[in-house]
């Protein structure tokens, strides 16, 4: 019998191939089988918008100097408003001085804060103009009757800060009658986008994403409001009566691509719009070069005529997931609250020597 000398680089390389599986208690066939590991830390900030511009008609992909020039404008406005202010300028006049937005009136977050992405994202070779890939046009379905309500109503309930109490004015409830009627994300419940999903979009800050994979269990946690998404694989939706904010995600493996379905969703949703009956279905694979894909699937026929889908990459990142400290949830909202009172108080100052 022929003899074949063995490196001792080789032997050390297949000892400890065999330790591992021995540890792992998986025979080789096994091993052979062994789902890929979605395990690491992802930044999914992209300048690639959640649903197709209207600037860009129906075309549902950039050219690489139409990415370029989107990449150079994002950076150029960024430089812009990160100018350094003038120290010496007046406070802004009382009410504000009517721009409007977040960051207008009396102020708000500057681009320090924002860490949207530096460039659009590339999937099999293209440049999409947006997240969404079905419907075709790139945009969500059209809205039920249903949701056409929910819509006329939040935009009844939500108006740009006028400096007046004027809900006192509308028949019905005021959107600041008490702190459970104020935005989930505003209460540090959820985060705003979503970013913990399901689905999962990228969002103007804090887009880090981190995973961690067992045999029975996948955790996705979110760098905003830190939640933690548990998935169970290979295991049964909990009883319907069970509902929680991000729903109950399970999930299995087909192939090498993770497929997960989250229902039992509480009446609140992540999701704008959405209802307890939504369901999400969420697919995660790497492609030939390493990189994470995630695409969803959204259904919820409360809201939408139809279910919408969308793709796009996870890039991995060295940067750490730090803890999320949601400050404005701790002390702004007891101003947001007096200051609604101190509103109502002038308003009906007002009317009352109005009256006289």
């Amino acid at each position: 019998m022929r003899k074949v000398k063995v490196s001792a680089s080789t032997r050390t390389t297949l000892r400890d191939m065999a330790l591992l599986v021995l540890v792992l208690g998986l025979g080789f066939s096994d091993w052979a089988d062994a789902a890929p590991d979605l395990s690491g830390t992802y930044n999914v900030a992209t300048l690639t918008p959640l649903e197709l511009p209207q600037r860009f008609g129906d075309a549902l992909y950039l050219t690489p100097a139409e990415a370029k020039r989107i990449s150079a404008q994002d950076a150029a406005r960024k430089r812009s408003r990160n100018a350094a202010s003038d120290p010496d300028r007046e406070a802004p006049p009382e009410g504000g001085d009517g721009s409007a937005g977040a960051a207008g009136n009396v102020g708000g977050y500057n681009t320090f804060w924002i860490d949207n992405g530096e460039n659009t994202f590339t999937v099999d070779g293209k440049i999409p103009t947006s997240i969404i890939t079905s419907p075709k046009d790139g945009r969500r379905p059209q809205l039920t009757a249903a949701g056409r309500r929910w819509l006329a109503q939040r935009r009844k309930a939500f108006r740009e800060n006028s400096g007046t109490a004027w809900w006192l004015e509308e028949e019905g409830p005021g959107p600041y009658d008490n702190i459970e009627q104020r935005p989930l994300p505003e209460r540090c419940i959820l985060g705003f986008g979503p970013v913990a999903g399901p689905p999962i979009f990228p969002t103007l800050y804090n887009n880090v994403k981190r995973i961690v994979q067992t045999p029975e269990h996948v955790m996705i946690l979110a760098e905003m409001v830190h939640d933690a998404r548990i998935i169970r694989l290979n295991a049964e939706h909990r009883p319907a009566h069970i509902r929680t904010w991000l729903g109950d995600s399970i999930g299995h493996w087909e192939g090498d691509t993770l497929v997960v379905e989250t229902t039992n969703f509480n009446d609140q949703p992540a999701l704008r719009g959405a209802t307890r009956d939504l369901v999400v279905e969420e697919r995660f694979r790497r492609d030939k070069n390493g990189m994470l894909i995630y695409s969803f699937k959204v259904m919820d026929d409360n809201v939408w005529t139809d279910s919408w889908e969308g793709t796009y990459p996870w890039p991995e990142t060295p940067d750490k997931l730090y803890e999320y400290a949601c400050h404005e949830g701790n002390y702004a909202m007891g101003n947001i609250m007096r200051g609604a009172r101190l509103l109502e108080q002038e308003y009906l100052q007002e009317t009352s020597s109005g009256d006289d």
